[in-house]
């Protein structure tokens, strides 16, 4: 999901840089970059993304 929304923020900074404007002030397509590295970080680390907990741990149901 964080990987989705850094897509759709990747995409809002790529369009005002192209059209080299600013919101609010100091918000610019640099400031939307970062915001999508950050979520994609967080991607990464695993965090938002949807897990199932099954009792064998780290490997799921291992053959024996």
């Amino acid at each position: 999901m964080l990987a989705i929304v850094a897509a759709i923020i990747f995409g809002l900074g790529f369009l005002l840089d192209l059209l080299d404007t600013q919101i609010a002030g100091s918000i610019s397509g640099t400031t939307f970059m970062l915001l999508g590295l950050t979520l994609l970080a967080l991607h990464q680390a695993g965090i938002g993304t949807a897990s199932i907990k099954t009792n064998g741990g780290w490997r799921g149901r291992a053959r024996r």
